[in-house]
């Protein structure tokens, strides 16, 4: 007589190495995929400034950027939109003088990009000295 157990059958296992390496796939997915957005919570108003006491330049020209884009250099408005008019008004009003200081004076809703353009303008023009103008804060 056989007294052994019929039908003895194994627990049935759960391989988990293949488990973890999906979960490690997915993680290392959503860790590349994923976005971070440091600034999303600030929100700032532009220009306001708490400064002391504003400085006079011997030689300064004042480019002023409209909300829209447009500039102005001195009280003389810039035809176009781009770098080389800014550029060859700012060297028409420094004349040969480098120590110059340029003096961005921007609108709140201006665009970080009118703003960039005029400092490029300005280091394309030889001025290395800017400075920019913001009112006081209440």
């Amino acid at each position: 007589m056989n007294f052994s157990k019929r039908g003895k059958t194994d627990e049935p296992e759960i391989n988990l190495i293949p488990f973890i390496d999906v979960l490690l796939v997915v993680l290392i997915f959503l860790m590349l995929s994923t976005t971070y957005s440091k600034f999303t919570e600030l929100q700032v108003k532009l220009p306001t400034a708490d400064s002391g006491q504003a400085k006079d330049y011997p030689k300064e020209i004042i480019v002023s950027v409209g909300s829209d884009g447009r500039y102005a250099v001195g009280k003389q408005p810039v035809e176009g939109k781009g770098l080389e008019p800014v550029k060859q008004l700012l060297l028409q009003a420094s004349g040969d003088a480098k120590n110059t200081v340029v003096i961005i004076s921007a609108d709140a809703l201006a665009s970080h990009q009118s703003v960039m353009t005029v400092m490029e303008a300005a280091r394309a023009a030889g001025l290395s000295q800017v400075t920019f103008a913001a009112q006081q804060s209440q």
